[in-house]
């Protein structure tokens, strides 16, 4: 069987990264989900995934570049509304914070809304940091993947429902979770073949579906380079368990592999694969009628179970 590591549901691994001066990160955009997903025909069971805390790495927000999303069992939560019914004072609005002053988000509070306030997708400015709660976005919104140094970041919408229904009115967003239920955001959809990601950011399986992450490769990331997150490999590859990657790589005795993505439709087959050779071959992400339409084709290089 296929393991993937960072990725969720039966792919269950952990998507938190290092950043370029390898210093753990997470962010201001970290993402939980059990949502079963799998790749080829083969359900990947959590005896060969690796155990993990779900989490994709982002720019961090804190006084040291870091945001830290841990498990709400570690923290004492404190939700004093809900994002999903917005259920604040007329005039304020509800969002995911840090009650502790720390850069882990673990709340939900009642905030204002700016005065003038900036739509979904739109360029936005937090107080603080990322995780103070504090921003210009509308009502249903919040600031995300805030940039450290200037503070500024892209409004994004809250996901809609309930936690056990939430959807996005937008067909090209999935509903991502973080902070065990403290954030609930809608997030854009990428196809990893023809990713249409910001710079600085490259398209990887979070959920059941493909959303822009930031790349925190940094120096490796390349096919063969060992990996441990989702989000350290170079754009166009995945990490996966290091049983998928051909022996004699960089990766040979770690936990994870970088291997290319591929199409499960192109006419070149398996010589997508750099170590189609060595047995490699386009095995789908999704089993059939499982994926998104538009993710149907996506497959990863991997050697046979």
């Amino acid at each position: 069987m296929l393991a993937v590591l960072g990725t969720s549901g039966c792919l269950d691994g952990r998507v938190l990264a290092l950043d370029g001066d390898d210093e753990p990160t997470t962010s201001t955009g970290a993402i939980t989900s059990g949502v079963s997903t799998s790749l080829g025909t083969s359900t990947v069971s959590s005896s060969t995934t690796a155990s993990a805390d779900d989490t994709v790495s982002m720019p961090g927000t804190d006084s040291t570049g870091s945001v830290f999303v841990v498990p709400k069992e570690d923290l004492g939560f404190s939700f004093m509304c809900d994002i999903f019914t917005q259920n604040c004072p007329v005039g304020e609005k509800c969002t995911a914070w840090a009650n502790d002053g720390s850069g882990s988000w673990n709340a939900t509070k009642c905030v204002p809304i700016a005065d003038d306030p900036v739509g979904v997708g739109e360029p936005c400015q937090v107080e603080g940091s990322g995780t103070t709660g504090i921003d210009d976005c509308e009502l249903g919104a919040m600031c995300w993947d805030v940039d450290p140094k200037t503070n500024e970041g892209v409004c994004r919408g809250f996901c809609l429902g309930q936690e056990s229904d939430a959807h996005c009115e937008n067909p090209h967003e999935a509903c991502s979770f973080s902070g065990s239920g403290a954030i609930v955001l809608c997030l854009p959809i990428c196809d990893p073949l023809e990713p249409s990601c910001a710079p600085g950011q490259a398209c990887y399986p979070i959920v059941e579906v493909w959303m822009c992450a930031p790349d925190a490769s940094g120096d490796l990331g390349a096919y063969g380079d060992p990996c441990e997150f989702i989000n350290v490999c170079d754009p166009g590859l995945i990490c996966l368990d290091s049983s998928a990657v051909p022996p004699g790589q960089a990766c040979e005795g770690a936990n994870g592999c970088c291997t290319e993505v591929c199409d499960i439709t192109d006419p070149a087959g398996d010589l997508q694969c750099a170590g189609a050779a060595e047995g490699q071959t386009c095995q789908p992400w999704y089993e059939e009628g499982t994926g998104p339409a538009v993710l149907e084709h996506v497959g990863a290089c991997a050697l046979p179970a």
